[in-house]
C-alpha cells in the first residue's frame, strides 16, 4: 500500500534479528502516527525546528529544543507536551487538528517503555491522497434496507457512510422541487408554469431523465456552467489596478466557454484548448479564443505599458502577471497552491521553488493583448504568415537603416535633421508648443517671455494657438480667456513696461490657430512677455498654452526664432511640450518653402550615393518595395476578429514583449525569497515531480516555438495519468450541485485543504469521468439522477428528525425541540454526509435572471460583446464606471447576468450585495450571507423597482381580478400557488398598494432566492 512505513533493516549481528515486542510497538502503533502527522514538515528536507522524525537518531538527538524524547519518562519529553492538547489545541500538529486520545496514548506509552526504535528503520513521508493514482474502489456492501434506497453507485457510497454513523435519508423531494431544483441547476433560470405543470402531470418513468436530457440539451446549460467556471478562472472585463481599462475583446473568451459547455467538449480538450489551443488545435476558433484564460486575471496597465521591463518596477510587473498565469493555471485544472512556493520550497506540500519557477517559464513568452484571427483558418494563416514578414522585413530595414546612418556620418544626420523639420511644419495641425502648470483656479496668473538678446524695433507681434484634441478641445487648446502683452527692457519687468496688448473685461472668444496679431511701428523692446491673466479650462482644470510667439521688425524677419525663452512654470514633456517649441517656427499654418525642402532631399540623395555602399542602398530599396506590397495584402483583408488573450506581444515602447525578439521566451531565473533583484540560476520548462506517474521535466530544443512548452504543460495537465486533474473537476462539480464539495476546499487538494469526506466516492467519479470520454454532461446525469441528489432539504421531511424531535416532546413537558446525541443534526450538523440534500441561495446572476425572467422582460440573446449597466466617465485615463447613472430600462441590458460587462474596481452594487464573486481573484467557492441589505436591495433597488412593475403589467395583461393576478404572480415567480394563508394577506396588501409592490413583495420573499 502507497504511504506505508518502509523498513530498513540494517543489522548489527551477521545472522538476522527477528523484531522484538519493543519494535512491534514502534512499528505498528507510533510510526504511522509520525508518518500521517510529522513527516510534512519534520524530515532530512524540511528540519522544522531542526528537527527530523525520519530517522532514530533525528527524533532521540533532539532538535533546536534539546530532547524531544525521554525514554522511560514521557512527561519530560517534549514531543508529548506538543501534541497533548490545551484548552482544546495543541501546538503540534500546526494547522491540523490535535492528535486522537488513542494516538496519545500510544506515544506515552512508546515513550515510558523505553522509546525503541527498530534499528535500521527509516520512515518515508506518506504520499498525499490527492496525488495518489486513482483506483477504481469496489461498490461498497450495504444491508437491503440501505440498498433499495440507492438509484446510482453514486448512492452506494454515500449509503455506507449512512450505515456506519446510523443516519436515516430524508424523502424524496416533490416533483415541483426537484424540476426548480433542476432547472436553477442545469439552466440558472427558475422553470416555467408550463414545464412544471407537464413534469408533475407526466406519470412515466422515464419523466425526470428526460426532464434532465432536455435541460442539459438547452443552450441555457452552457451559459450556467459557463458562469461557475468563469469564477474559477477570475475572469474579468477590465484590467484592474490603478487604471482599471477596458478590455473590449475579452467576451470571445466568455463565449468561447459557453460553447464548450454546451456542446460537451472533452474536458482533456477543454484543457489543452486553454492552455495550448493555438498549438495543439490551431486549426480552430477554439483554438485561439480558449487563449482568453491565460490573459483572464487582471493586468498592471502602467507597470505594463509604460514601464520598459529594464527597470525594476517592469520586472516585477511581469513576474507578478507570470505568477498570476501559473496560480490560475494550477489551482483551476489541478487544485494546488503552487503560488506558495515563489519565495521558498511549499511548507507543506511537495512543490520545490524550481518546480514553480519552471512553470512560470512555461509562459516567459507571453503576455496579455490581443490577437487577431478569424473563422476560417486558412485565412488566419495568411494574416499571420503576412504579419510575420512585415516584421521581419522592418526588422531588417532597421538593421539597414543603421548601417546607412553610420556610413552617412554627420553630413547626412544633419541633412535629414533639416528636412524632417520642414515636414513637420507640412502636418497641420502642429500640436506642439508651450504649455504651463495645471491648476484648479482659473484666476491664477501665468507667464512666458522671450529675450530677443538686444533691444529691436518691433513692427509686429504674433501670437498662434495650439491644437490637441485632449478632451476633444481641439484648435485653440489653452488659449487664456484673457491676456496681456508687454514689452520691458530688463527680464524681470520692473522698469519701463510698456502694454501693447491690455486684458479685457470680458472673455474673448477662442480664436483656434489663427495668429493674433498687434502691429506697434517701431516700439524698441528687448523682451516681450504674455500674461495670461484668465486661464483656459481643460478638464475640472485649468491651463495657459501657446503654440507660437513671432516678433517682426521692420524687414519681416522674425526676431523671436529660437532665442531664449523664460517663464512662470512649463510642463515638459519630451518633443510634445516644451517651452522652447515656443519660438520654434513649427506651428498649426506654418508655411513650408517647397523648393528648400526639394534642395535638401537632393543634396541628401547625393550625400547617400556618396557616402553609403552601393549594396546597402539596393537592399534597402528592395525592402522598401516588399514592405508596399506586404502592407497593402494586409489591407486587402478582410477585418479580423479580436481577443483578449495570452499571447506573443508584438508592441514597441515601454510594452514591446517578446515580440521584437522574435517570441523567444524571457530567460526566467530562481528569485532568492522571490525577490526580483536576487535572481539566482536560470530554470528550464516543467511542471511538477509530485505526480510520480508523469514526467516533470519538458524536453525542449533552442529551435523550439514558444508554444511547445504550454503544449507540453496542456498535456502533462490533460493525461489520464494526472489523478489531481480528473478529482478536481468532478469535485468542482459536485460542490455545485450540493452547495458543498466532496473537499471542501476546491482550490486546495494540498495539505492546507480538507480532506475528502467520501474519498472512494471522489475516486470512483473521478474514474467514471476520465474513462467516459471527460463528459461534462454524463456526469451531470450521474449526479442529478440519484438518490441523494433527489433528497428533500426540508427536516420536516427526514424521519430520523422527526422521531427524536416526537420523542423529545413526549419526555418534555415544555415541547422543546432540542437535539438529542443521536439527532442527524448533532451526528452530522454540517450536513457532510448528506442525509439530506441542503438549502442552497441563489447566487447573484440567477437572482436577476429571475427578476427579468418573471417580469417578462429576459432578452435570450446569446454571445457577443458585453452590455455595460453603467455609464463611464473619463474613459480616456482611469475610467469611473456609475452604475447609478444607468436607466435600468435599456432594452439591451436585459440579457441573461453572464453577458453582463464584469468590471474589476467598481463591482456592481446589486450583484455584489448578492454576493457575486470578487473578479480580481480566483473564486472556487462563493461566500453566502444572508443580511438585511439583500433584502432592501431586493426590495428597493432601481432594477427591482422596474421588474416588479413589468412583472405586474404582465399578470395584468391575462387576468382580470386583482386575486387572480396575484395568485398568477405567485405562481409564476415561486412554481406553486399561494395557501389561503398567503393568499389573504396579499390580496389585502394589493387593494392597498397596488398590484406592482404585491410583485416586489413576491420577488423578496426566501422562496424566490433560494433553489428550494
Amino acid at each position: 500500500m502507497i504511504g506505508r512505513i518502509l523498513l530498513i533493516i540494517a543489522c548489527l549481528f551477521t545472522n538476522a534479528q527477528w523484531v522484538t515486542a519493543h519494535d512491534g510497538l514502534f512499528a505498528e502503533q507510533v510510526a504511522p502516527i509520525l508518518q500521517r502527522h510529522c513527516l510534512n514538515c519534520h524530515n532530512d528536507n524540511h528540519r522544522e525546528g531542526g528537527l527530523s522524525l525520519q530517522t532514530a537518531n533525528g527524533l532521540l538527538d533532539g532538535g533546536d529544543s534539546g530532547e524531544v524524547v525521554v525514554a522511560g519518562d514521557p512527561d519530560s519529553s517534549y514531543l508529548l507536551e506538543l501534541v497533548t492538547p490545551t484548552d482544546g489545541a495543541a501546538e503540534m500538529p500546526q494547522s491540523a487538528a490535535p492528535l486522537s486520545e488513542q494516538e496519545q496514548t500510544a506515544i506515552r506509552n512508546w515513550i515510558a517503555d523505553g522509546a525503541h526504535w527498530p534499528q535500521g528503520l527509516f520512515l518515508e513521508p506518506p504520499v498525499w491522497w490527492s496525488l495518489q493514482p486513482i483506483a477504481r474502489p469496489k461498490l461498497p456492501p450495504l444491508s437491503p434496507q440501505r440498498e433499495a434506497w440507492c438509484r446510482t453507485p453514486i448512492d452506494r457510497f454515500i449509503a455506507a457512510h449512512h450505515e456506519k454513523l446510523d443516519l436515516q435519508t430524508a424523502a424524496t423531494a416533490s416533483r415541483r422541487v426537484l424540476i426548480r431544483r433542476l432547472s436553477f441547476d442545469l439552466t440558472g433560470l427558475p422553470p416555467t408554469i408550463e414545464e412544471i405543470d407537464a413534469f408533475v402531470a407526466d406519470p412515466s418513468p422515464d419523466a425526470y431523465p428526460q426532464l434532465v436530457n432536455s435541460m442539459l440539451a438547452s443552450p441555457r446549460y452552457g451559459e450556467r456552467w459557463a458562469r461557475h467556471w468563469l469564477d474559477v478562472v477570475h475572469y474579468g472585463e477590465t484590467h484592474g489596478y490603478d487604471k482599471d481599462k477596458q478590455r473590449p475583446n475579452a467576451w470571445p473568451y466568455r463565449d468561447y466557454v459557453i460553447r464548450a459547455f454546451n456542446n460537451d467538449k472533452p474536458y482533456g480538450k477543454f484543457i489543452e484548448e486553454q492552455i495550448a489551443g493555438d498549438v495543439l488545435h490551431e486549426d480552430t476558433v477554439d483554438g485561439i479564443e480558449a487563449l482568453g484564460f491565460i490573459a483572464a486575471g487582471p493586468w498592471d496597465f502602467i507597470g505594463h505599458a509604460e514601464v520598459p521591463e529594464t527597470k525594476i518596477d517592469g520586472k516585477v510587473a511581469r513576474h507578478l502577471d507570470r505568477d498570476d498565469m501559473v496560480r490560475n493555471t494550477m489551482m483551476t485544472f489541478v487544485s494546488l497552491t503552487v503560488g506558495c512556493a515563489q519565495c521558498h520550497d511549499h511548507k507543506f506540500d511537495p512543490i520545490t521553488q524550481k518546480e514553480y519557477y519552471g512553470l512560470q517559464a512555461v509562459f516567459a513568452a507571453l503576455d496579455r493583448t490581443d490577437r487577431e484571427y478569424y473563422d476560417d483558418p486558412r485565412q488566419t494563416h495568411k494574416h499571420d504568415a503576412l504579419l510575420a514578414q512585415k516584421r521581419t522585413l522592418l526588422t531588417e530595414k532597421k538593421e539597414i537603416d543603421a548601417t546607412i546612418e553610420e556610413q552617412g556620418g554627420k553630413p547626412l544626420a544633419e541633412l535629414r535633421e533639416k528636412i524632417a523639420k520642414l515636414q513637420k511644419t507640412a502636418k497641420l495641425p502642429v500640436q506642439y508648443g508651450y504649455h504651463s502648470a495645471i491648476e484648479s483656479d482659473q484666476a491664477v496668473v501665468k507667464w512666458v517671455q522671450v529675450d530677443l538678446g538686444e533691444e529691436v524695433a518691433i513692427e509686429r507681434i504674433e501670437i498662434i494657438g495650439c491644437h490637441d484634441d485632449f478632451n476633444n478641445i481641439g484648435a485653440g487648446f489653452g488659449f487664456p480667456r484673457r491676456y496681456k502683452i508687454e514689452l520691458a527692457d530688463n527680464a524681470q519687468f520692473t522698469q519701463a513696461v510698456r502694454a501693447v496688448v491690455e486684458p479685457t473685461d470680458t472673455d474673448i472668444v477662442n480664436p483656434g490657430t489663427t495668429p493674433q496679431m498687434k502691429r506697434l511701428d517701431g516700439a524698441v523692446a528687448r523682451f516681450v512677455r504674455v500674461t495670461a491673466t484668465k486661464l483656459a479650462p481643460r478638464q475640472n482644470d485649468f491651463i495657459f498654452a501657446l503654440a507660437e510667439l513671432k516678433v517682426l521688425n521692420a524687414a519681416g524677419d522674425n526676431v523671436a526664432l529660437n532665442e531664449p525663452i523664460t517663464a512662470l512654470d512649463s510642463i515638459e514633456s519630451g518633443m510634445r511640450w516644451s517651452h522652447e517649441n515656443l519660438v520654434d517656427g513649427y506651428f498649426p499654418g506654418a508655411p513650408v518653402d517647397g523648393q528648400v525642402l526639394t534642395d535638401l532631399e537632393t543634396e541628401r540623395d547625393t550625400t547617400l550615393q556618396r557616402q553609403v555602399d552601393a549594396e546597402v542602398l539596393d537592399r534597402r530599396r528592395m525592402i522598401q518595395d516588399e514592405l508596399v506590397t506586404v502592407t497593402q495584402a494586409i489591407d486587402e483583408l478582410p477585418p479580423a476578429k479580436r481577443v483578449y488573450a495570452g499571447t506573443v506581444h508584438h508592441g514597441s515602447g515601454s510594452f514591446r514583449g517578446t515580440g521584437p525578439d522574435g517570441g523567444q521566451p524571457r530567460p526566467i531565473h530562481l528569485l532568492l525569497r522571490g525577490d526580483i533583484k536576487s535572481p539566482g540560476d536560470e530554470v528550464t520548462p516543467g511542471a511538477l515531480g509530485c505526480i510520480e506517474s508523469l514526467d516533470a521535466n519538458f524536453t525542449t530544443n533552442a529551435n523550439a516555438d514558444e508554444g511547445d512548452r504550454r503544449a507540453q504543460l496542456a498535456r502533462w495537465l490533460s493525461s489520464a495519468n494526472n489523478p489531481l486533474t480528473w478529482r478536481s473537476i468532478v469535485n468542482r462539480v459536485w460542490q455545485y450541485h450540493f452547495g458543498r464539495g466532496l473537499v471542501n476546499t476546491p482550490g486546495d487538494f494540498g495539505r492546507m485543504g480538507e480532506r475528502p469526506t467520501h474519498p472512494k466516492l471522489l475516486d470512483w467519479l473521478a474514474l467514471e469521468f476520465r474513462n467516459g470520454g471527460g463528459s461534462l454532461k454524463q456526469l451531470h446525469r450521474l449526479i442529478v439522477n440519484s438518490a441523494v441528489y433527489r433528497q428533500s432539504s426540508r427536516l420536516e421531511d427526514c424521519p430520523q428528525c422527526q422521531s427524536h424531535q416526537k420523542s423529545h416532546q413526549t419526555d418534555n413537558l415544555q415541547g422543546t425541540n432540542i437535539p438529542t446525541a443521536t439527532d442527524p443534526r448533532v451526528v452530522d450538523s454540517g450536513n457532510r454526509f448528506w442525509w439530506r440534500m441542503n438549502r442552497r441561495q441563489l447566487e447573484a446572476e440567477a437572482v436577476r435572471d429571475s427578476l427579468l425572467m418573471v417580469s417578462g422582460k429576459l432578452n435570450l440573446k446569446m454571445g457577443g460583446p458585453s452590455f455595460q449597466d453603467f455609464v463611464i466617465e473619463k474613459p480616456e485615463h482611469s475610467p469611473h464606471y456609475q452604475y447609478h447613472l444607468h436607466d435600468p430600462e435599456d432594452p439591451t441590458c436585459h440579457r441573461r447576468s453572464v453577458y453582463r460587462f464584469i468590471v474589476r474596481s467598481q463591482t456592481q452594487p446589486f450583484m455584489t450585495v448578492m454576493d457575486c464573486a470578487d473578479p480580481s481573484i480566483m473564486v472556487g467557492r462563493r461566500s453566502q450571507t444572508i443580511t438585511p441589505l439583500q433584502a432592501l436591495t431586493l426590495m428597493n433597488n432601481s432594477l427591482s423597482l422596474v421588474m416588479s412593475r413589468h412583472f405586474a403589467e404582465r399578470v395584468g395583461a391575462t387576468e382580470k381580478s386583482l386575486s387572480d393576478q396575484v395568485m398568477n404572480a405567485y405562481h409564476i415567480a415561486l412554481g406553486r400557488e399561494p395557501t389561503a394563508k398567503e393568499l389573504a394577506p396579499l390580496n389585502r396588501f394589493a387593494e392597498t398598494h397596488g398590484m406592482a409592490n404585491v410583485c416586489r413583495v413576491i420577488m423578496n420573499l426566501n422562496e424566490f432566492v433560494f433553489v428550494d
